[in-house]
Formats: C-alpha cells, structure tokens, sequence
C-alpha cells in the first residue's frame, strides 16, 4: 500500500464547503502515480514506450465529507493484475476515518488504444508488490 497526504485547497471544495465529488477522482490520481512511481514504474517513461493505461472503470463510494484545510490520505495498493490490465483499490481517510473508497480498472494500451501485455520488467515490479 502506498499513502498520499493531500491538505484540501479551497478550490478542491465546493459551495457547501464539502470536497466536490469528482475531485475524489482526482485524489485517486494522484494516489495511483505516486504508487506507481514507489514501484518504479514512472508514467512519464512508460509513456515515452508508448505505453498508457486509460480508466475503463471507476466507481467511489462516500462515506463522509473532506472540507477545506483537512489533511486527507489516499490510501492506494493494487487489488487484481491481468496479463493487460491492473485494478487498483484505494481509501481516503481523515485522522484514520474512511471518508472514501472505490477502484479504477486499466488496461495497459499502445497509441493506438490497442490493449498489449506488460512488459515484463513491469509486471514482475507490479507482482512483487502483491506478494507482500
């Protein structure tokens, strides 16, 4: 599992003072790259390969509301790895609360939105982090 602290910016909110619900989205984001790049797997040099991973799926449940100033973190391990594709679970929490949680599915695909396989450096980087 990888953790992201985020503190909530006033743009990050909406007019009742709340985290907007889309920006949960966002929080996965960013929850997703840093674990990515903890494995060694950098976004920007898989994609310099021609290498990119779409959403095909994302799903949030709420349980309770971010607000201005909190500091939130995005908890974020990989849930399932196909021979093309990696599911990733995460929860947002405030002070140990969950506030959030949900996935997002994505297929690894070339520039021409083609699915291909892993390439195999980083399915094993991603495999070694399921194993512990």
């Amino acid at each position: 599992m990888n953790t992201l602290s985020i503190r909530i910016s006033y743009s990050d909110t909406d007019q009742m003072g709340m985290v907007y619900y889309s920006n949960y989205l966002v929080f996965f984001e960013r929850g997703r790259t840093e674990l990515f790049r903890s494995l060694g797997i950098s976004y920007k040099e898989l994609e310099e390969k021609e290498c990119f991973f779409p959403v095909v799926r994302s799903e949030c449940n709420y349980f309770a509301p971010a607000r201005y100033d909190d500091i939130i973190n995005v908890e974020t391990k990989i849930a399932e790895i196909g021979a093309a594709s990696v599911t990733l679970y995460y929860e947002i929490k405030r002070d140990g609360k969950i506030l959030a949680s949900g996935i997002t599915k994505h297929p690894l695909v070339n520039k021409d939105l083609k699915p291909i396989r892993f390439p195999k450096e980083i399915k094993e980087k991603l495999e070694q982090y399921l194993e512990k």
